[in-house]
């Protein structure tokens, strides 16, 4: 045999022995037993697991492979539309997109944005339908807005079939009638592929849209209340009918609710100081979310001299006879009660004043005298009958009471006995009392339909409900009205702005008591169109805080003074007389009403 190179001729051949681990040493006989008995143990593993995963939990694991495979998409519903007592929409649905983040959260989307994210495969993005405020600031506070429940309305019963992703109402209309407005959301069933790309619909369950609704709100008469406040940093308006339904409600200042439901690309394109939600939020001084017609309470001023007339008349306490001169002051041992006429210009009103002449003259020495002689407790009592110191009921939310004062309740919350000068002050509107600008709307809507408290209402298609009837007798309104008619009569009463209010339409019907001719017009063809409308108002100035701050200025009133369409209250807050500031407010008001 040839070896090769590589090797000498002196290599031999043996017979290889075999080593037998049993007859050897025992780590060798253990290395022969160890190897197979882990792999009997590893079959026994996972043929146990094998079992496990298609036996004993089979059923589990494929429905959990099915919903790898099958995934449920929500088709959100609308939610209903809102109009106003015409049928005008006052709130619109347009289609939108909203990202989910983390299952928890939402975030309006462009359609760039949107359109971007599909492209680089975003999965977590829904189609939905958001809204559209098309007036803006001009309803904020009637309509409010709606934004993503919160955690504290998913734990609470109202909201218990609603996901974390839903959007409610948050203020306004939006949250009073949410349960009406939203919908029923409907669902697609898809099955996915690996790549979680869709390869059919497997079945669908339609949206239900939410309910329309129609208010009582007139939007033309509602823009032209907020136009006419366009100049109030803080103030609030309510234009109502007799029977308590809502024409038109502002709040200042007011802010656009778009901003809280359109994405971040929205700019807003109204005279609203507020261009970011952050910047509403956060104002904590003029708190644009307040609203000022329900929530915000005042003084009431000389307008509370309808409830001391009404509390004085009613029982006969006084009557048409009763007579007060003017002093100017009248002084209770240090302490002087001035009338504002001799304040402000040094003068008294000749004569002797009866009750529709304090009433036309704001007199204030006739109101002391005659809450004194009514007495608190019967005051009060009389304010509460006219729906004062008590939520009125209104189908909105962050109703305020007010406050009617008593001396148990000056006692208890003051420590305080109750002197004849709260009860001064009680009688013109000043001192503890305070009111809603609604409250004082609804107090004016008594003497307007001759005695009835009504529930003002913004839901239209609903009975007006009477919550005090027959308050006041025939008598009693009558001498308020003719008080409240001469107050807005030149060369008797103090509301100057409203003096012989002229309208220009000729299809109101003269009539010689709520239409009058104007006799100027009678040789000009644009005049021949005019009508002169008699007016039943009472301003009020209240003041607050100190000397240096400005006072609240106040009217309500009612037209035609005999048989009332319209009833408006204006406030505007800190800016002096009534019959200056909120007079010529309300008379745009009454313009916008009657012109057409």
């Amino acid at each position: 045999m040839k070896t090769g190179f590589a090797f000498g001729e002196h290599i031999k051949t043996e017979k290889i022995k075999k080593r037998r681990y049993s007859s050897g040493p025992l780590q060798l006989r253990l290395r022969g037993v160890i190897f197979p008995i882990v792999l009997i143990v590893a079959g026994a593993v996972l043929f146990f697991k094998l079992f496990q995963l298609q036996i004993v939990k089979g059923a589990e694991y494929k429905i959990l492979s099915d919903s790898n495979r099958i995934r449920t998409q929500i088709i959100h519903a609308p939610r209903g539309v809102i109009f106003d007592r015409f049928g005008v929409p006052l709130v619109q649905n347009a289609p939108g997109f909203r990202k989910i983040i983390n299952e928890k959260e939402t975030k309006l989307l462009s359609r760039e944005e949107a359109l971007t994210l599909l492209a680089k495969g975003e999965k977590n993005l829904e189609i939905d339908t958001h809204r559209e405020y098309p007036y803006k600031d001009g309803m904020s506070h009637v309509l409010g807005y709606i934004g993503q429940i919160s955690k504290e309305q998913l734990n609470s019963t109202e909201f218990a079939d609603y996901n974390g992703t839903d959007w409610v109402g948050k203020s306004g209309i939006e949250r009073e009638y949410e349960h009406i407005l939203k919908g029923t959301d409907g669902k697609q069933l898809i099955e996915v592929d690996v790549m979680g790309k869709k390869v059919r619909s497997l079945g669908t369950t339609d949206p239900v849209p939410g309910q329309d609704i129609s208010l009582t709100i007139d939007a033309r008469i509602q823009k032209a209340t907020h136009d006419a406040t366009k100049n109030v940093k803080r103030g609030a308006v309510i234009v109502s009918t007799p029977d308590g339904e809502i024409l038109a409600l502002i709040s200042r200042p007011s802010f656009d609710p778009n901003l809280f439901t359109r994405d971040g690309t929205y700019k807003t394109a109204t005279d609203s100081a507020y261009q970011k939600t952050t910047d509403i939020i956060n104002d904590s001084k003029t708190q644009p979310l307040l609203d000022r017609a329900i929530s915000g309470i005042y003084p009431p001023g000389s307008t509370f001299k309808l409830v001391t007339a009404a509390a004085g008349l009613n029982d006969n306490t006084i009557d048409e006879n009763y007579r007060i001169k003017d002093t100017g002051i009248i002084r209770v041992g240090e302490f002087s009660f001035a009338n504002w006429y001799h304040t402000n210009y040094g003068r008294t009103e000749p004569g002797e004043l009866d009750v529709t002449r304090a009433l036309s003259r704001s007199n204030d020495i006739f109101f002391y005298k005659l809450a004194e002689k009514v007495r608190v407790d019967k005051l009060s009592k009389m304010a509460e009958k006219m729906g004062l110191g008590a939520k009125t009921g209104i189908d909105l939310g962050g109703e305020e009471e007010g406050l009617v004062p008593n001396p148990a309740w000056k006692k208890k919350q003051i420590g305080e006995s109750w002197y004849l000068g709260d009860t001064y002050h009680y009688g013109i509107g000043q001192g503890y009392v305070l009111t809603t600008p609604l409250q004082v709307n609804m107090f004016a809507t008594i003497i307007a339909n001759g005695g009835s408290l009504y529930e003002p209402h913004l839901l239209k298609n609903q009975k007006s409900k009477i919550k005090n009837q027959n308050l006041l007798n025939e008598k009693t309104v009558s001498l308020i009205r003719q008080g409240m008619i001469d107050s807005c009569t030149q060369t008797i009463g103090v509301a100057w702005p409203l003096f012989n209010l002229k309208i220009k339409n000729q299809k109101l019907k003269i009539d010689g008591k709520n239409f009058l001719e104007v006799k100027e017009g009678s040789g000009s063809a644009s005049l021949n169109d005019q009508r002169e409308i008699p007016v039943a108002c009472k301003t009020g100035t209240a003041q607050h805080g100190g000397e240096e701050t400005l006072p609240h200025a106040w009217i309500t009133l009612f037209a035609p003074a005999y048989n009332p369409e319209i009833v408006v209250t204006v406030l505007n807050e800190e800016s002096g007389e009534g019959s200056n500031e909120a007079a010529p407010i309300a008379k745009k008001i009454l313009e916008a009403y009657f012109t057409k």
